[in-house]
């Protein structure tokens, strides 16, 4: 190991700055004024510096002492190699100035102190610049907003916040979820990844700093010139990984449990799902010690709990019989994981190493649990929660190669997208809660962490937790990408569970049980019909969700959608936090105040429809909408083409009724409807279907087309345009070949 050099005396003479968010150019060369500090002399000591182009629009600017390899030291598991990286400069810190020609930009290179600026038609877009001297790397953001630090973070827009990365913490863990800060700012034609798992924020100033960690051995900073928000979080992907793909079925309905009384009520729960039509994928078991009776024996431990599974592995043959997928809930991972569950030899027989950790999942895998539920992991550092995120992926794969695996995990950084989900965390049930809650949802797309959800109805039951808030969370959850129940009191949790007259174990204690809902209060069957409306909706919407899946695989957009997104010039759009776009065409306004009568939204410019109805509306800015309790504000964009089969009690399904698209006309349109066999990793070989489907507005024309892979089989489509009857549907058959539909 090379001999440590202090981090002052390493970035001595140097500074960094990151520019502007919505005000896109500034005046003269300089972004940002040096602040010094006079009583701190300035003794510029030359470092080697060297910038290298991943590609048209980003920038990995790396400096750190001869000999010194930040890929060794950042080896945190949140980038990925980048062997076509082309590198454009290197010098000392204490060069002259160097000018080159970059993508469409000018790379500029001052010295004492270091500033890299980027320049276009003679204005300075961005500008990194080093102040040692007061331990700041410096960002300007011109008085616009500035996202992202990761999911948990409150709130979207970061200016006149500070920011301690530390993972778990956060203003509010009941409103906010679980904290996970990750070192990623975005906004309009910029972007910057700060390559160090540690140090603080402030942006209470008229600049950004960054105060880097007391154990940064150099800096590693990516920074992007985009011209897109949608061309940002691309960017990101190509720095930290491109989401992973997961199996259809997690994009199901997933009903968790806690205290379980017996192996019949395990198999019942199971058995009323089927009985009741109400649609659902997976069934989550909670561990024993957070709870008096779960899948294990107590905390870590691998031992099936034979009071309620006394048979395991007749028990999962009879859920898969009934077509359920089992996910099982996972604490106390060791403290200092780390390795691969690749690793071989002394290194695999570490109980910290990965490899070892995975082998005590490795029977349940193979007697047939399909998920993990790793919980807690707060007080793991930043390479062993991406090692354990990365584990169940890898881990799984190579348990059942045949299989895509699913983990949902409480702790992440950059990268997890590549490997699992993220659920924000033990958030409590009040109506505040579920309103923050859609914004972090936003925020979370905005980090690159593209398939989150909640605990519906929050986690911890308090004197709001009523029906209306359960089935107002439960409309906001069929529109995340995890759709899941969970929480104390839990057979509240399931969509027929406030029409029993008994809530069951509390969980609660006496303090709790004195505001949870009264007997008389639990015969509302109002509740289990309409999670069944959003459990139906939700199971229709299965094309179109996995085909913005792909997009999001092959992207890196999210699946809950800024609106600032897809108008990047709208501010009212950025400014929208209480509602989304899921996907490419559905505008999601979750309802989250008590006894609300209506809702008040934004439409960004254009022609909308209401989902519900069929009808019309011009989009130019807000609105109110009446809305029942049976009601959720959706909205389709004109243009959009959406692809919808029939009510399914799970995931896949099988059906021979042909696929339902539905144009909204009033503007051109395009869509890429994907599919595949929604479980194996065949798609990595070609085994996929993507067919194009564009709209023509002038002529009122659906074209559609063979894109990437395979088309072996017919596909039949009813299509048909927005508000008309079944009647007037055009039935066609796509054959792998161009073809045109005229409404």
């Amino acid at each position: 190991m090379h001999e440590s050099i202090s981090r002052r005396r390493l970035l001595t003479g140097m500074c960094a700055t990151a520019g502007t968010l919505f005000t896109v150019g500034f005046a003269g060369a300089d972004l940002l004024a040096a602040p010094t500090d006079p009583a701190v002399p300035v003794a510029p000591v030359g470092m080697p510096c060297t910038i290298a182009a991943l590609n048209q629009h980003t920038l990995r600017l790396s400096i750190a002492a001869v000999d010194e390899d930040l890929d060794r030291y950042y080896d945190d598991g949140s980038t990925i190699p980048h062997p076509e990286a082309s590198s454009l400069l290197r010098l000392r810190t204490d060069a002259p100035v160097k000018e080159i020609a970059w993508a469409s930009s000018t790379l500029r290179v001052e010295t004492q102190p270091l500033r890299v600026s980027i320049l276009r038609a003679g204005t300075t877009i961005q500008q990194l610049a080093f102040h040692p001297e007061n331990n700041q790397i410096l960002f300007g953001y011109s008085g616009a907003p500035v996202y992202g630090l990761g999911p948990g973070s409150h709130p979207l827009d970061r200016r006149g916040t500070a920011e301690r990365m530390r993972n778990g913490a956060g203003d509010d863990l009941r409103v906010l979820g679980a904290r996970n800060p990750i070192p990623w700012l975005m906004g309009k034609g910029w972007g910057i990844y700060f390559h160090e798992p540690g140090g603080t924020f402030d942006f209470t100033g008229e600049t950004g700093v960054f105060h880097p960690s007391d154990v940064a051995r150099g800096q590693d900073i990516y920074l992007v010139i985009a011209e897109t928000p949608a061309e940002l979080l691309r960017q990101y992907a190509e720095i930290t990984g491109y989401p992973h793909l997961p199996a259809r079925w997690t994009f199901g309905f997933q009903q968790s449990h806690r205290t379980l009384d017996s192996r019949a009520q395990v198999l019942d729960e199971a058995k009323t799902f089927r009985e009741k039509k109400l649609p659902c994928d997976a069934l989550i078991y909670l561990g024993t010690g957070f709870c008096p009776s779960g899948w294990n024996t107590g905390h870590g431990s691998f031992a099936f709990n034979e009071a309620v599974f006394p048979d395991p592995e007749a028990m999962l043959r009879e859920f898969h019989d009934k077509n359920f997928k089992i996910v099982l809930h996972v604490v106390n991972p060791p403290e200092n994981l780390h390795g691969h569950v690749s690793d071989t030899g002394s290194a695999a027989e570490e109980p910290g190493d990965a490899a070892n950790y995975w082998q005590q999942h490795v029977p349940f895998v193979q007697i047939g649990v399909d998920g993990w539920w790793p919980d807690e992991g707060d007080v793991l550092p930043t390479p062993s929660r991406l090692v354990r995120n990365r584990m169940y992926w890898e881990g799984g794969r190579m348990s059942r190669p045949d299989r895509r695996p699913f983990a949902l995990h409480r702790n992440c950084y950059a990268g997890i997208q590549r490997w699992g989900w993220l659920w924000s965390g033990d958030t409590f049930s009040t109506w505040k809660t579920l309103q923050t809650q859609v914004m972090m949802g936003i925020n979370a797309g905005l980090n690159g962490v593209p398939y989150w959800g909640t605990d519906i109805g929050g986690f911890v039951p308090t004197k709001e937790f009523t029906a209306e808030l359960f089935v107002r969370w439960f409309q906001f959850g069929a529109f995340c990408p995890s759709f899941r129940c969970h929480g104390r009191t839990w057979q509240l949790r399931r969509p027929w569970g406030w029409n029993t007259g008994s809530y069951g174990p509390s969980e609660m204690g006496p303090a709790g049980e004195a505001f949870l809902p009264k007997p008389t209060d639990l015969h509302n069957e109002a509740v289990e019909q309409i999670c069944r409306q959003y459990l139906n909706t939700r199971y229709q919407l299965l094309p179109y969700l996995y085909s913005a899946a792909w997009e999001t695989h092959t992207t890196g957009m999210p699946l809950i959608r800024s609106l600032g997104l897809s108008w990047p010039e709208d501010k009212a759009a950025w400014e929208a936090d209480d509602e989304y776009l899921f996907g490419p065409s559905l505008l999601v306004a979750p309802v989250y105040e008590q006894g609300a009568a209506s809702r008040k939204i934004y439409l960004p410019r254009g022609l909308w429809y209401d989902y519900w109805t069929g009808k019309g509306i011009e989009g130019s800015g807000s609105l109110s909408v009446g809305v029942d309790l049976q009601t959720m504000p959706l909205f389709v964009r004109a243009g959009s083409i959406l692809p919808m089969g029939p009510v399914k009690q799970y995931a896949d399904e099988p059906s021979s009724e042909p696929l339902r698209l539905t144009v909204y006309p009033g503007a051109d349109g395009r869509f890429e409807l994907y599919e595949d066999d929604g479980l194996s990793f065949a798609y990595e070989q070609g085994a996929f279907s993507l067919i194009v489907l564009e709209w023509d507005e002038a002529t009122h024309t659906l074209h559609l087309r063979p894109g990437a892979g395979k088309h072996t089989q017919a596909r039949e489509f009813t299509v048909t345009l927005a508000g008309q009857e079944s009647t007037q549907s055009r039935k066609s058959t796509f054959h792998g070949q161009p073809l045109s539909i005229r409404l």
